[in-house]
């Protein structure tokens, strides 16, 4: 509870650093200075210049390997940031505390920014964009990591892969790698059991792209598709970008330290932590008992908690899920009832209202198993009527977009208030509101949706009472 309400800080600290291009830009200039004598002596005439560029041209090819260069440049740097070990490798606590969706869970309509207006073009497949610096990129993007000091340990488990070395070395695509470096594999804990090749693999695809994203189009972006495609998810996973003090973050806790290391097929952007493949959604759910308690109480007395982690039921989904803070806005009558031995039913009812399933949303994606369909980067303003697992009932979702805002809002009034919790069988949105079902009223087409206002228990139970009988979950 203390948690939740030290999330606007968090928030707070996100908006008062809306991070552009020009940062990245900046790092970009850093990371690849060139040291050569030549280009050193060179810069300060134009025509010395044009005169010694064929000779320049031809010690830069022989040079050394420019992510060994721009890494070097950030690895003293970063030092002090790698005293803190992450026990589960999958840090879900700084999803909690980071997103730059977070806000006061109340009545406050106030937004937060996190990036510039996304990029609205197609996918990009075209041959990378090189800024003006003093090279040409000459090596593939495997080459780069095989070849740098700084990156042996990743370079060793990608050379282990024979068909991802293949992949990485080839032309089919603009790839983007976030690669960690071997400080980042410092803080994985050196007891417990060996992890198989299975995962291992996993863990490789999560940190490549398909895609082109220079250091301009990640800071544009919300979340990037990977390599890596779960079968409980049924699209390839996704990494999501973050803001705020602490720089830019993957996943919320990775932080790029080194960007646009431009190979032959594709970027490569520098992290200093591995990026872990998320879990479930009720394993997510379960790593935060002190702020969703009630939640977890509520799919364990209903028996949700075992359908929802029965992943041969769905092909991804969306789980919004209400914190503590918002049961309690329901009021103590309301939760009494609720979780007593007559109130079951309707919690039931009222939990599967929350749950979408073969259908996943992201701020900036949506997937749907379906209908075989896929929209990615989407419209400024988009609508979506969701089916749940409250049979007949569904949840109208409203994403809108204006310059670094992004507001995400179900049923006209409940906000989400961290979105993007990516997982391995879905997407968790954190809801300021527990979401209850619309009424039908006499006289209206249109259903009466719950705006926030007090509601009595037999109110409450109004609005429900239609769902209790049936006790099979559509999940």
């Amino acid at each position: 509870m203390k948690l939740l309400h030290l999330l606007p800080l968090a928030t707070l600290g996100a908006s008062l650093v809306i991070v552009d291009e020009k940062v990245f830009q900046e790092i970009e200039v850093e990371s690849h200075q060139v040291k050569d004598p030549v280009a050193k002596l060179a810069r300060p005439c134009h025509d010395k210049l044009l005169e010694w560029k064929g000779e320049a041209e031809s010690i830069i090819k022989t040079s050394k390997n420019y992510l060994d260069e721009a890494l070097a440049r950030v690895i003293d740097v970063s030092e002090t940031s790698y005293d803190k070990i992450y026990s589960t490798g999958y840090d879900v606590q700084a999803w909690l505390e980071g997103s730059p969706f977070a806000e006061e869970f109340d009545d406050d309509e106030s937004d937060h920014p996190h990036h510039p207006p996304p990029h609205h073009g197609p996918p990009h497949h075209r041959k990378p964009h090189h800024p003006p610096h003093h090279h040409k990129p000459n090596l593939t993007v495997y080459e780069l990591i095989a070849k740098s000091k700084y990156t042996t340990k990743l370079a060793k488990i990608i050379s282990e892969d024979a068909e991802l070395v293949q992949v990485l070395n080839g032309t089919k695509a603009n790839y983007t790698i976030f690669a960690p470096t071997d400080k980042a594999f410092e803080k994985i804990p050196h007891h417990g059991k060996e992890p198989s090749k299975e995962f291992i693999k996993d863990l490789l695809l999560y940190h490549v792209s398909p895609e082109f994203y220079p250091a301009g189009r990640v800071l544009h972006s919300y979340t990037i598709p990977t390599l890596y495609e779960p079968s409980t998810l049924g699209h390839p996973q996704r990494l999501v970008v973050s803001t705020g003090l602490g720089g830019i973050k993957i996943n919320f806790y990775s932080k790029i330290v080194a960007v646009n290391i431009f190979g032959t097929n594709g970027v490569i952007h520098g992290v200093d932590s591995i990026i872990i493949p998320p879990p479930k959604v009720v394993d997510i759910i379960g790593f935060f008992p002190g702020e969703f308690s009630t939640l977890t109480l509520g799919l364990t007395k209903t028996g949700l908690l075992e359908a929802l982690n029965d992943t041969s039921k769905h092909t991804g989904g969306i789980f919004f899920a209400p914190g503590n803070f918002a049961f309690k806005k329901l009021g103590p009558k309301i939760n009494a009832f609720l979780f007593s031995k007559f109130g079951t039913p309707y919690l039931k009812a009222l939990l599967e209202y929350h749950v979408v399933v073969n259908q996943t949303l992201y701020s900036d994606a949506f997937f749907d198993a379906t209908a075989d369909s896929v929209e990615v980067e989407s419209p400024r303003y988009a609508h979506y009527d969701f089916p749940t697992g409250l049979k007949d009932k569904s949840l109208a979702v409203d994403v809108t977009r204006f310059g670094p805002f992004v507001t995400i809002k179900i049923n006209r009034f409940s906000k989400v208030a961290i979105a993007n919790g990516v997982a391995k069988d879905g997407v968790i949105h954190i809801v300021s509101n527990v979401l209850i079902p619309p009424k039908k009223t006499s006289g209206s087409a249109e259903p009466s949706f719950w705006n926030g206002e007090e509601l009595t228990v037999e109110e409450f139970k109004d609005r429900l009472e239609p769902f209790v009988k049936d006790e099979t979950p559509e999940l």
